[in-house]
């Protein structure tokens, strides 16, 4: 069932779904922290029906990084988008589908959970699931392929604007991957599939980019606005990235510095 949002914003029972049985699950698990999810919904009796209450023995018997030990429930946030690319699941471009779980202690990301339920294994079968942690690195089923020779811009398939294209063509790339879903393009540019993802445009939202900014920085990437500034996810925050996104694994400085100034004025008038 499609429920109908807004230009490019559709909202489907998948989506209501998948948020009651997240929010449902890390509320009655972690009942200190906040979350923040994308679907504005009432409880109902079915959250408690779809609630999960284990834990993956994979990621317990892992070490916790010492400067996140001592982390209160008061100062985690966790950013939740239950169906990533919800344009793309409506319209069967499923390879853009995720589900985004982000964590952020203070202003910081700091985890992710990316879950791609369309992504086919050798065997066949559906799904994966990669997370992350900054000082744990990224584990589940990651894929980092050698680094590309080449300029590779990962952008969107269903919200391309002048800005958008002006961006990316200032970077003059050697190839365009435009597909859809926020999560998708960074999973794309993480394991090396893209060099960058370059989205002009004030269309994603905290909990689209929390989850995989923690991944970037557990091994070392980047992510940013077209400014170059810093994102950040304390309870509060505003939740419209304004200024849109840049995330690459190396010189990140350089995607920033290509911006056209055009662009970020447009931007920052949105």
């Amino acid at each position: 069932m499609l429920f109908v949002q807004g230009e490019n914003d559709p909202q489907t029972e998948a989506d209501r779904q998948s948020q009651r049985c997240i929010v449902s699950s890390l509320s009655h698990n972690f009942p200190g922290v906040t979350v923040v999810a994308e679907e504005e919904l009432e409880p109902t009796v079915a959250d408690d029906k779809d609630r999960v209450d284990g834990f993956d023995d994979d990621v317990l018997v892992m070490e916790c990084p010492e400067k996140l030990r001592d982390v209160q429930e008061a100062d985690v946030t966790i950013w939740v988008d239950p169906l990533d690319g919800t344009a793309e699941f409506t319209a069967g471009y499923l390879d853009g589908v995720t589900v985004l779980i982000g964590i952020a202690v203070g202003s910081q990301p700091i985890a992710g959970v990316v879950y791609q339920p369309f992504y086919r294994k050798p065997s066949g079968a559906l799904g994966r699931t990669v997370w992350g942690m900054v000082g744990l690195g990224i584990h589940g089923e990651f894929y980092p392929t050698t680094p590309l020779k080449k300029k590779i811009i990962a952008s969107t398939r269903s919200h391309r604007t002048g800005l958008v294209t002006a961006a990316v063509e200032a970077l003059q790339p050697d190839e365009i991957l435009a597909v859809g879903g926020s999560g998708y393009k960074c999973l794309l540019v993480l394991e090396g599939q893209a060099t960058a993802y370059v989205f002009a445009h004030p269309g994603t939202k905290k909990w689209d980019t929390c989850a995989t900014n923690a991944l970037f920085r557990a091994v070392g990437g980047h992510m940013c606005d077209v400014k170059g500034n810093l994102f950040e996810y304390h309870q509060g925050i505003a939740h419209v990235n304004h200024m849109g996104v840049i995330a690459t694994m190396a010189d990140v400085n350089w995607y920033v510095s290509r911006m056209p100034a055009d662009v970020k004025e447009n931007l920052s008038k949105a």
